[in-house]
């Protein structure tokens, strides 16, 4: 049975403990792909398998497996060969529980297909302010579970927000990370935890730029947020461009 995922019915108190949780472990795609690597192979992988499938040095491999360990989503086996001498056994990573990285958002599909239809009855741009503003609420209310009293707003680099950024959406369901790609800065986000409910009401998809918007709001300080890509349609993952 798949472990439920940690941020499911959290109290707000608890938010910030558990983002820190989840994308120390998943934040980097590599490390996920690392994880989906290793359980797909119930005997364990070993450092240097995880290398050269994803083109690593050991060492990075290695670094990979050992925050996954940590976080305690793959257990541990040394093992040493028979015959071997005195040098250094043979660790291999094992899944010990089936994380679901694709969990959607806490609100299920009737209500998310209710919001598209309503939002369907007024002409699309009005539609598309409406739900860019729920979504900018809602992420300045996320931001504030990760500020403290040391994250005041203001004191971060836009590079550091948009990381700070893309690991709350990724404790949210949505796989995100920042990048610097031609001189552009993007957050990107390869899953839509709002699903169909998306693909049918595209509308929906301007909560996801509010989110992204209001957070940046409250962590560094007034950016211009605009979808690039967007997995309603049709395009391969979800962009957002940050100037």
């Amino acid at each position: 049975m798949a472990a439920k995922h940690p941020s499911a019915g959290l109290a707000p108190g608890k938010f910030t403990a558990t983002v820190s949780a989840i994308t120390h472990a998943f934040g980097d795609p590599t490390r996920r792909g690392i994880y989906l690597f290793a359980r797909e192979h119930p005997l364990g992988v070993t450092a240097a398998q995880v290398a050269e499938q994803f083109g690593l040095h050991s060492n990075v491999a290695r670094h990979h497996l050992d925050k996954l360990a940590a976080g305690g989503y793959l257990e541990v086996a040394v093992e040493r060969a028979e015959g071997a001498g005195a040098g250094r056994p043979s660790k291999r990573y094992r899944s010990a529980v089936e994380v679901d990285l694709d969990v959607p958002v806490g609100a299920d599909d009737l209500v998310l297909s209710l919001l598209g239809r309503a939002l369907a009855l007024v002409p699309r741009e009005q539609a598309e302010e409406m739900a860019e503003s729920v979504g900018e609420q809602y992420g300045r209310a996320m931001a504030a579970g990760l500020t403290g009293a040391d994250l005041a707003h203001g004191q971060r680099s836009l590079r550091s927000a948009m990381q700070a950024v893309a690991d709350a959406l990724t404790a949210h369901g949505f796989a995100a990370h920042a990048e610097s790609r031609d001189g552009r800065l993007r957050i990107i986000s390869e899953h839509c935890p709002f699903g169909d409910a998306a693909i049918e009401h595209p509308v929906i998809c301007a909560v996801d730029r509010g989110m992204v918007q209001g957070m940046l709001g409250a962590l560094y300080g007034d950016t211009d947020t605009a979808t690039e890509q967007s997995l309603a349609a049709g395009d391969a993952l979800c962009s957002f461009t940050v100037s």
